[in-house]
């Protein structure tokens, strides 16, 4: 009897405690939203007091969007206003689409210079070059007016017509043309071919509306016009990324149909889902390879994540950008939206990549890296390793390129450009992208166009030495040193044209690339890129060899 009783008193104690900790739990929700209601009516009553009182109007709408950034600085960065002027962009980064004229301008001292034309545009329609100077736009001169100006009065809506005043940048003749806008469509594969006599490449530059279709139907061709194809590398370098539904649809081409691809989990838990492939795929079986850099984020990374985390391919090039995050947009009043992070998403794996950690804040407001030390370590279908918490690491890694100080400096002084625009109007033809490339001659000829050209900079080198020469100045360490410093100076002092000729293989390849993009637009610049493109060279190589492939799809890393 005793021993009933005691469990009934432990019974009732339990029961007590549970009632307490819901009735905590209940105080504690309605707490919070008690503080919510209260600090909006502190905020509401504040605002109109300094509306009322204060010495000078203050501009409502101006003041407000100051109050909601103030409280965006507490979250991501890919949580944001949209206003009701910026919903177009919001739009284009879910579908690829615009109303516009299809080119891309520079503006360049007065003027503003026309740099890449889209196939198939109005531009491009209308007979536009690139290197073409426009003139004026409606009748009115363009001249010093701001880039960021008149690439808002190239877009418009579809129909739409825009007359427009062009100027030959060689013979200064002037031509009006009428450019009818028409709604772009960025195309999210911008280049599907072979490379290497029996690889498939496929370069994928966002993930829009019907990207998904896009690719399978490039992988389908590839195949169809290719039966010996040894493997496909798939391009998501610098791909930001875009609609998760479509990275699966991507996975879908390559992995069998109900294999799990990413899950999301968040606060909301109604929300929650698994996302699982659901077609027939188009080859489950063909080697692949998954090219990916530090600007391959997002619906990329669910990409090379689960082809990694399913052993289905292998990723070349280097650790992705890191994020891990959801975004859903949410209605406002007045037409506007908010896009919100919602979730997080894990790989197949159960990892979930995300590498900076915006939930914890430094005492300044900054963010940090997820550390090394705390990334959780998971295991591959195949019981390969692999890490959360900082991109998708690849499996077989290559250094970034980077170009010379030179090549830069002559890049970023249009002189590349210009001398491109100069060869087209003086060569009717040039061969195709792959085999096309200049002559001894024509390299001595864009020698001599640089001789007049003002292309001084300063080598890395000489920047740090600089620095180098302010601390000492400061610390009191200068006069002690002078005469070395001079002398280290002197030893470093590059001569032009001898860093011309120290860089003439890579210079040569850019002007080779923006040339044959006179000829033949993006598509072939990219077709005449992939000869010299390390990490493709790489994936060709590596899909040639079996045995390397599988390895690297066995080994513990």
């Amino acid at each position: 009897m005793r021993a009933f009783f005691n469990r009934k008193k432990k019974l009732t104690a339990a029961l007590l405690l549970i009632i307490i900790a819901a009735g905590v739990f209940a105080f504690n929700e309605n707490d919070k939203y008690f503080q919510i209601a209260k600090n909006l009516d502190i905020f509401a009553a504040f605002y109109r007091e300094l509306n009322t009182y204060y010495v000078d109007d203050l501009p409502p709408e101006k003041i407000m969007h100051k109050g909601i950034e103030a409280m965006l600085e507490e979250t991501d960065p890919f949580t944001d206003f949209v206003s009701e002027e910026n919903l177009d962009d919001l739009k284009f980064m879910a579908t690829g689409k615009y109303g516009g004229v299809g080119a891309s301008i520079n503006t360049n001292g007065d003027w503003t210079t026309i740099t890449d034309v889209y196939e198939g545009s109005p531009m491009d329609k209308a007979g536009v070059k690139p290197g073409d100077i426009i003139v004026s736009m409606d009748g009115k001169s363009v001249k010093n007016v701001a880039q960021e100006e008149i690439s808002r009065q190239l877009k418009g809506a579809a129909g739409t017509s825009l007359d427009m005043v062009f100027r030959n940048p060689l013979t200064g003749v002037e031509t009006p043309r009428k450019i009818v806008r028409e709604e772009i469509n960025v195309k999210p594969v911008s280049y599907a071919g072979i490379v290497k006599n029996d690889i498939g490449y496929i370069k994928m530059t966002q993930f829009t509306e019907n990207s998904g279709a896009m690719v399978r139907k490039s992988v389908e061709q590839l195949k169809q016009s290719h039966p010996g194809l040894k493997g496909i590398i798939l391009d998501l370098r610098s791909n930001p990324g875009g609609l998760l539904d479509e990275a699966v649809i991507v996975a879908n081409i390559f992995v069998d149909k109900n294999r799990l691809i990413v899950s999301t989990r968040g606060k909301v838990k109604n929300w929650d889902r698994s996302y699982e492939t659901t077609e027939q795929p188009v080859d489950i079986h063909i080697p692949l390879t998954v090219l990916t850099n530090h600007s391959s984020a997002s619906a990329s990374e669910i990409v090379a994540g689960s082809m990694q985390d399913l052993d289905r391919g292998v990723v070349i090039g280097q650790r992705s950008y890191g994020k891990g995050l959801v975004q859903t947009t949410r209605q406002l009043p007045y037409n506007t939206k908010l896009k919100v992070t919602t979730a997080r998403y894990y790989t197949p794996s159960g990892r979930c990549i995300q590498a900076i950690d915006y939930s914890h804040r430094n005492d300044d407001g900054s963010v940090d890296y997820v550390p090394d030390s705390l990334r959780k370590s998971f295991a591959t279908a195949g019981g390969r390793a692999v890490k959360d918490g900082g991109g998708i690491e690849p499996d077989a890694k290559v250094d970034p390129t980077y170009i010379s100080q030179v090549a830069i400096t002559l890049l970023r002084k249009q002189f590349i450009f210009d001398y491109a625009t100069t060869y087209y109007y003086s060569h009717p033809k040039i061969a195709t992208p792959a085999t096309f490339s200049l002559s001894e001659a024509e390299f001595a000829d864009f020698e001599r166009y640089l001789e007049n050209k003002d292309y001084s900079y300063k080598t890395r080198s000489e920047e740090a030495l600089d620095s180098f020469k302010s601390t000492a100045r400061k610390e009191k360490y200068y006069d002690a040193i002078a005469d070395e410093l001079e002398t280290l100076e002197a030893k470093m002092k590059h001569d032009k044209k001898q860093d011309l000729l120290k860089n003439k293989t890579e210079i040569k390849r850019l002007l080779e690339e923006e040339i044959v993009n006179r000829y033949y637009l993006q598509k072939g610049r990219i077709a005449r890129s992939l000869e010299w493109d390390n990490e493709v060279n790489t994936a060709a190589d590596i899909l040639h060899n079996q045995a390397k492939y599988k390895q690297l799809l066995t080994i513990a890393r």
